[in-house]
Parts: structure tokens; C-alpha cells; sequence
């Protein structure tokens, strides 16, 4: 199978076998309730993680919450 290339924070990125925002996010060791995701600059609600799947050419931005004050 052909690796599958995103952009991931502006960087290119394969994927080895077709990925979910959730597998995505899991892959990279973030936990899923402190960021926000875009996937080509419309935001992904968390809700559809599981179920939004990325396609060749994605732009996909991760984004940490950090917490302080």
C-alpha cells in the first residue's frame, strides 16, 4: 500500500494505512481532550474524531490547550 502524505503542522507526514483524527491524535501520544484539531482549515469537532478520516493532501493542524495564568 502507498503511504498516504499529509501536512501536519505545515511539515509533510506519511501514513502508513488510512488514519482517523482520533488515531491521529493517539499516534502522536496527545491526549485527546487538550487540543484542537483543523483539517484543511475547518475545525473538527472532538466529537468526530473516531469517524473523520484524513485523505492524501490534508492540511492538518494539532493544537495543545495549555492551561495557567
Amino acid at each position: 500500500m502507498k503511504p498516504l502524505q499529509i501536512q501536519l503542522n505545515g511539515a509533510p507526514h506519511d501514513l502508513t494505512e488510512p488514519t482517523t483524527v482520533a488515531a491521529l491524535v493517539a499516534a502522536l501520544g496527545l491526549n485527546p481532550k487538550l487540543v484542537a484539531v483543523e483539517r484543511n482549515a475547518s475545525l473538527v469537532p472532538r466529537a468526530t474524531h473516531a469517524e473523520v478520516e484524513l485523505a492524501e493532501g490534508d492540511a492538518i493542524e494539532v493544537v495543545t490547550l495549555v492551561g495557567g495564568g
